[in-house]
C-alpha cells in the first residue's frame, strides 16, 4: 500500500534527513520526500498498520529535523 502525506520541511537538505530517516522505520518498504511539492510518499510493507507506522516515521524524522512536521490527518 502507497500514501501521501503533505509535509512542512524548510530546505532540501532537510527534506533528504527526513526521507533516510523514514526509511529506517519498520513497516516502511520506501519512502520518498519531494521538497519542492512538500510531500511524502510512503510505501508500506504488506500487512503494516499504516498509523502506527507513520507515528513512528515522525518519530524518527522529528530526530533527526525537530522543525520539521507530517500531516497524518
Amino acid at each position: 500500500m502507497k500514501k501521501t502525506y503533505k509535509i512542512e520541511v524548510d530546505c532540501a537538505n532537510c527534506a533528504l534527513k527526513m526521507e533516510e530517516a523514514a526509511k529506517t522505520v519498520a513497516g516502511v518498504a520506501d519512502a520518498t520526500v519531494a521538497f519542492m511539492t512538500q510531500k511524502m510518499k510512503v510505501e508500506f510493507v504488506e500487512g503494516a498498520d499504516d498509523k502506527e507506522v507513520m507515528q513512528n516515521v515522525l518519530k524518527a524524522c522529528k530526530k533527526v529535523e525537530d522543525d520539521c512536521e507530517i500531516f497524518l490527518d
